[in-house]
This record gives structure tokens, sequence and C-alpha cells, in this order.
């Protein structure tokens, strides 16, 4: 999709701070406020921009720790990919989800209260889930960079 540079910076600018107000973001992007929120409505309408959310501080609601988990299924057929895609999404500690190239199928990204409960959730619902060949997993220690979506403005 071929986007001009008023449309880039508006996703920018509606990416870093999706609360501001139109005024605001017309403003910003030197346009007046109905032609700006044409652009916005637009750029919904073509899937450009998918929602907005409030970003949570996971700590705040007792997940304290993030996991990275990587599975490796006993069979890639699309039916079997599928079905573990539709698994867990059905899991609200999963938070991402990636299926992969290579040795390994694909990348979660899980959330937990404590690491109790993550070896809980681990040895009953991941390792236990159907087509499940192996799990790695790998404990963050920190987090130096976490920016939502993608770069816009290039």
């Amino acid at each position: 999709m071929a986007f001009d540079e008023i449309d880039r910076q508006i996703m920018a600018h509606l990416q870093s701070d999706g609360r501001m107000t139109n005024v605001e973001l017309a403003d910003r992007v030197g346009l007046t406020a109905p032609p700006c929120l044409r652009r916005v409505r637009a750029l919904e309408e073509r899937g450009a921009i998918r929602g907005y959310h409030a970003d949570l501080d996971p700590a705040w609601l007792g997940y304290t720790i993030t996991v990275f988990a990587m599975v490796s299924l006993k069979s890639q057929a699309e039916s079997d990919l599928a079905a573990f895609e539709a698994y867990v999404a059905e899991i609200p500690e999963i938070r991402e989800c990636y299926m992969l190239s290579g040795d390994i199928d694909f990348m979660l990204k899980i959330v937990a209260k404590d690491l109790s409960s993550f070896q809980q959730f681990l040895t009953s619902r991941l390792t236990t889930a159907p087509n499940v060949a192996h799990v790695r997993t790998s404990l963050t220690m920190r987090s130096s960079k976490s920016l939502p979506g993608v770069p816009a403005d290039a």
C-alpha cells in the first residue's frame, strides 16, 4: 500500500499516543481536523491501523515473569499447525505466538505471576498440548527495549 508523508506521520503519532485528540493530531501533521479525521478513518478501513490499546504494566497486574518458549511439533502438516495456533489463541498467558522457519516451529511470549505458576503452566498446559514434541524455555532477566508496532515514518 502506498502512503504519503502525512499518512505516515498520522500513523507514527497515533502509534506513540493513540489517545491524542483528532484536533491535536491534525495540528501535529499540518491539517485541519476534518481532513485529518478522514485520513485516519481511511487508514483504519484499509487495515493499516488495526486498533488502539492501553499499554499495561504487567507487574502492576501481578505478572512478574516473562518467558519465551520455543516449541517444536511432531507434525508440521497445515492442519496440525492450525490446531496448535487455535490452542494457544485460547490461553491468555500466551501473549504472542510466531510460527518460525527452521528447527523450531513456534516461539511464544508467555507471562506468569511467578516461577511456580509458570512451572505449573508449562507442565499442565504447554508440554501436554496436542502434537507438541518438545519445548525449550528462556526466562527473561530484564527488558532493555520494548517498542509497540513498527517504524511508521520510514
